[in-house]
């Protein structure tokens, strides 16, 4: 029994003895594998930031410890917001609305100390959208705006950055249509000027004070920025005070831009074709009186002309109330033009006129020639009088007589001398027949067209010089 209790605890001292050497070799691999994650100096192994505990925003900004629908330093003075703008693209100008469409970047500036945070190094936080809704921003609006919205593609264009002092920068890309008051009296030789105007909506110069942040250099623009009808001159800045009778006075930022109208096209769409027209309706003074069919044609084309380019210039304008100039350029040009028209018509109203006079005149010179006394001794008898009405026909009748022929049966010498005596032959004939064809084609030009290839022109040269001195 002895034996056997001595082997019992021999053994139990075996055992105990392994289990503590067990237990040392289980706390040094622990102690080693601690050393390894707090970083050993002489290990070059960097620490996994990803483990690390991270701090919220909000209680890093103490977001949930402040009232954010109040302005900063409320009850105080007034919160200075500084803005810049830079000018991303001039998209449209439209006359007809009356307005332009811009895109643009727009930052404030301003400090909230409830935005304060802790940092050794001193390097702002950059955020997006999502906590712009949790903070107090300026309520910063365009007036006279018809259109607005911020671009979200592909998320929302806004940038809020937080400097560990509580100052802010907020930034967002928005594009605007804007009215624009313009003025057509010197259209399409005029210049607009357009103004963005930014204001606070409900904070009065009271609680915020808007303020372009550097001055004239606050405004800046894409040097590629252009349009197809317009050079832009200059962009500047202004900024004032504006009253409302029920809320009081707000500060007031202005962005103005000059721009002035490209006249290219419409010379080649407008002044071109209106002076072609005028002049082509005076080569009716060239075409003869008598053809009706071409002069009245040609001056009711150039009419008919003249009226669509006036309809397609006004179909693209806003109706104003007063004059343009396109509109004194074309009327004058389309009076010129209907001027033609009625030239010819009192052209050939003097015309008929003259020659109902001169038939009346041969009416009478034939009766009073039948009253005369005729001894031709012809088989048909013919007198007429010296008045150069005698037809061919007349002239063809009285060829072959000889004087002595016609003389011999009239010894009388009061009627000798009362009757026309002629003896043609052919030759005679035919020069009589081109001295009366001669004389008909001068008839044919009237004096009054004769003045107006002098005077029209003239008269629209003197107008054009005028106009273009006026105007440019």
């Amino acid at each position: 029994m002895q034996r056997y209790s001595r082997f019992l605890l021999l053994l139990l001292c075996l055992i105990l003895i392994g289990e503590c050497r067990k237990h040392k070799s289980r706390k040094k691999r622990w102690s080693s594998a601690e050393t390894h994650k707090l970083g050993n100096p002489l290990s070059k192994k960097t620490v996994d930031g990803t483990k690390t505990r991270k701090v919220k925003t909000s209680h890093l900004l103490r977001i949930d410890d402040h009232d954010f629908t109040m302005r900063p330093a409320f009850a105080g003075p007034a919160v200075p917001v500084g803005v810049d703008v830079q000018v991303e693209s001039l998209d449209s100008i439209s006359e007809v609305d009356m307005d332009f469409t811009m895109t643009l970047y727009l930052r404030h500036y301003w400090k909230d100390e409830r935005l304060a945070f802790p940092s050794s190094t001193n390097k702002s936080m950059t955020f997006d959208g999502r906590l712009v809704k949790k903070i107090w921003v300026p309520d910063v609006f365009f007036v006279h705006s018809k259109r607005s919205f911020i671009h979200d593609t592909t998320t929302d264009n806004i940038m809020l950055r937080v400097y560990p002092d509580g100052h802010v920068l907020y930034s967002l890309r928005v594009t605007v249509t804007a009215a624009c008051n313009m003025d057509f009296s010197r259209f399409p030789l005029d210049s607009q000027t357009c103004t963005l105007e930014l204001e606070s909506y409900a904070y009065t110069d009271e609680d915020l004070m808007l303020y372009w942040k550097s001055g004239d250099e606050s405004l800046s623009t894409d040097e590629r920025i252009s349009l197809s009808q317009f050079l832009i001159q200059k962009f500047h800045t202004t900024s004032r005070l504006a009253f409302y009778s029920s809320t009081g006075w707000y500060n007031r930022l202005y962005i103005n831009f000059t721009l002035r109208r490209h006249i290219f096209f419409f010379l080649l769409q407008t002044y071109f074709p209106a002076t072609l027209m005028v002049m082509l309706s005076w080569v009716s003074f060239w075409i003869d009186r008598r053809a009706v069919p071409a002069r009245v044609s040609l001056g009711i084309t150039t009419v008919l002309t003249m009226s669509t380019i006036i309809t397609g210039v006004n179909a693209s304008m806003p109706r104003v109330s007063y004059i343009k100039a396109v509109d004194i350029y074309l009327w004058v040009s389309f009076v010129f033009v209907f001027l033609s028209v009625l030239e010819y018509a009192a052209v050939n109203y003097l015309t008929t006129v003259r020659d109902g006079k001169d038939r009346k005149l041969r009416e009478k010179a034939r009766e009073q020639s039948h009253t005369l006394p005729c001894t031709c001794g012809m088989s048909h008898a013919r007198t007429m009088m010296l008045d150069g009405t005698y037809s061919e026909a007349d002239t063809n009748s009285l060829a072959g007589y000889t004087r002595a022929s016609m003389t011999a049966e009239d010894t009388s010498e009061k009627q000798e001398r009362m009757v026309v005596h002629l003896s043609l032959d052919n030759e005679s004939t035919g020069t009589k027949k081109k001295g009366i064809r001669g004389f008909r084609i001068i008839q044919n030009t009237h004096a009054i067209d004769t003045y107006s290839r002098m005077i029209f022109p003239g008269a629209y040269i003197l107008f054009n010089l005028i106009y273009w001195c006026v105007y440019c």
